[in-house]
This record gives C-alpha cells, structure tokens and sequence, in this order.
C-alpha cells in the first residue's frame, strides 16, 4: 500500500527530528492488519528502540475496557444502567454536591437531587471531575486533604459531585466506580476479572495492572515536553500495589493488544470464536448517551499534565457508553458516529464501525494533547483512510 510507506516517513521523521521520543502506530479492519510501525527510543536518553511490544501506560484508554466488562455483566443481569449504583457499591450513597467554599475555606456539600446511575457513570454525566481540569476539586482535595486519583487509594475517590446526576456531562472518576461495580457483583478484582473476560479471549498478553519483568523490560519512558518542545524522561508510575485498581486510568498495555480490542469491537463483540459482547450491546455503547448535551472544551487546571483542550472544532461531539462520538465526518476520512478516545501520555485510538477500520496511536509525553502528537495523529489516521 503506497500510502502507507508514506506513513513510514513521516513517523520516522517525526522521532529523527526530536519532535517526539517514541511512537508506535497500527491500524486494522476487523478482518486483516492494515499498518504496524514502531519509530523512535522507548526513553530519549538510552539506545532501546520503540518496538510494535514495547509497553506504555495506557491510561485513559482503560476505561472502554472497564464500560466493556460492566455492559458484558449487564448482559448477564447482575448490572443495570438504571438503578441507583449505590445499590452495588454502598460508598457511593456518600457522594454529595459541591456548592462552594464558605468563609474559612470550608467546603459547602448538599445531598444530590437524584441517585448516580451506571449509566451516568459511563457517560460523566454523574457529577464528578478530575482535578487536572477543574480547579474546584484540587481546591477540595487541599481543604481536605483528600488524595488525586493517581495514588489509587480509596480516598481518592471521595471527591464530591460538581452538578447533580444527569445535569452536565464532565469528564472525571466516574468509571474508577463503574470498576468498582464490576468488582462488587463478579467477587473478584478488576485485574482478574478483565483476564478472565477480556484479556484472555483476546489474546491481550501484555495488558495488566501490574507491570510484570518481561514488560518491565519493554517498558517507554513518560517524557516531559518543556515549553521550548524540548522532551525528557521523567519519572512516572502507576502505584504497583495499589488499593484498588484504577478502572478509569490504571493499565499499562501495546498498541497490538489494544487493536485487539477494537476489533473485538468492529466485529460487533466477536472474536476467535468467543462472543465478548453482544452485538446489539456493542450498538448500543456505540450510541449518543447524552442527547442534547456536548462533550466541551477542557480547561487545564495542571498545565504541567495536560493542555487547554478543544478535541475537534466544529464538530458536535457526543459521548457513548464509555466513548468519544463525533457527530460528523472528519476530515481525515473517519466517518460520522465514530468512536474514540485517548490517555493522559499522548495515547489515542479511534474505532469506525462504518468502515469498518481502527486505528491505535501511543506516545509518552506530557502534557496532554500535545500538538505535535496531535498533528501526527491526523497525518496517520489520514494515511489510513487513503490506503482503504
């Protein structure tokens, strides 16, 4: 395929220019891989290369797999959308409304008009946030000495609702909960329950939690991007003997287990002779969630993580069970109704089940939305769709 050489050149140019450390980029229709490449040092200051196995924190592109294993136990009866989610994980019966800080800097709580629902949940429709995007929550987590998400304690999930269930859609911890839920009605933790339901039967061998010495050895650096673009290695990890598992962000994987994933996900749920979803399930998180309400700008609190944010201008974006829906076409070619999402390292993904192709992307660099990432995204998935 022409075209895709072409992508050979622009990825490498990308690493040998220094513009990025390392990328790894596949794409895939749900029947045959379309690309596979690997560009660039898995840490800017050692010889390693970037392989197609090197392993990256995937972040934020854990929470499809967690909405994947709640729906597969909707299925099963043991979770609804509808009822109150308190009912599965009591703690949540806690959460109150933020309203304000009074005086002395104390926070103002009140009950909130509605239980928070799974289905909330999986939309962030629920109320919650991230502190890196909304300052109200660091400032919660200051007054009262509440731990960030990162940490993977259970306090960390005691930051309280920004609106009432259903009000707003803001992106935040709400599917760390949907993870507690599956735990609650599987009896098991998030990390067997995802091997057993998901990782096995995709043959995802390098996904986990827990980051294991063959992975270790292949492990990328996350770099910092200064403001003058320069990149360095930093130190960054994922608690490795964590309180619970982080359903919303706690996975370290490869680019060709995760296009396992999405084509699990073009096939309507099918793979190698499991059924994973249904295919009237897999419709059914493919669709808008959110009716009238857009997925908005993100305003970054923590500069140093994460860049103002405006995913695709002009495009009304709607949110799924657990995904990124654009409502138009883009200009790269992936058709209206696709679905997408990303992780805080500069890790993307998009899954067209229209033309039937996905298309996974990782990097290690913060901050997030990094626009030299971005900007080679765009070139590839364009590449993509030029070579189908």
């Amino acid at each position: 395929m022409s075209s895709l050489v072409n992508l050979d050149r622009i990825l490498r140019q990308a690493v040998e220019s220094k513009a990025m450390p390392g990328v790894v980029a596949v794409a895939a229709t749900d029947t045959e891989v379309l690309y596979e490449g690997a560009f660039g040092k898995r840490d800017l200051g050692k010889p390693a290369p970037m392989t197609l196995d090197s392993v990256v924190w995937i972040a934020s592109m854990t929470k499809a797999i967690t909405a994947t294993a709640a729906m597969q136990l909707v299925e099963r009866g043991k979770l609804s959308l509808e009822r109150p989610a308190s009912e599965m994980v009591p703690e949540l019966a806690a959460a109150k409304v933020l309203e304000g800080f009074d005086a002395a800097g104390k926070p103002r709580l009140r009950a909130p008009k509605r239980p928070i629902t799974l289905r909330h949940l999986l939309t962030h429709t629920a109320g919650f946030g991230y502190e890196i995007w909304d300052p109200a929550i660091a400032r919660y987590q200051t007054a009262t000495g509440t731990p960030g998400i990162t940490t993977c304690t259970n306090a960390a999930l005691t930051t309280p609702l920004m609106f009432d269930p259903g009000d707003r859609w803001e992106y935040g911890i709400s599917i760390d909960w949907a993870g507690k839920m599956v735990e609650a009605v599987s009896g098991q933790r998030l990390d067997r329950y995802f091997q057993e339901n998901i990782f096995g039967p995709l043959g995802m061998k390098d996904t986990s939690f827990t980051i294991s010495p063959s992975q270790r050895a292949r492990l990328a650096s996350v770099h910092q991007r200064g403001g003058d673009g320069a990149l360095a290695p930093i130190e960054f990890e994922i608690p490795q003997q964590p309180e619970f598992h982080m359903g919303g962000g706690g996975l370290y994987g490869t680019a060709t287990d995760y296009l396992a994933f999405t084509q699990m996900i073009l096939r309507g749920g099918g793979v190698k002779g499991a059924q994973l979803l249904r295919p009237e399930t897999v419709a059914l998180m493919s669709q808008n969630h959110i009716g009238a309400l857009e997925v908005g700008e993100f305003r970054s609190a923590i500069p140093a993580l994460s860049n103002d944010i405006e995913l695709l201008p002009g495009i009304s974006l709607k949110w799924g069970l657990s995904f990124l829906i654009n409502a138009q076409q883009l200009p790269t070619g992936r058709s209206a109704g696709s679905l997408a999402w990303a992780g805080l390292a500069n890790t993307y993904f998009w899954i067209d089940r229209t033309r039937r192709v996905s298309g996974v992307f990782l990097s290690q660099v913060f901050p997030f939305y990094d626009h030299t990432t971005i900007d080679l995204l765009g070139k590839f998935e364009t590449e993509v769709y030029r070579a189908l």
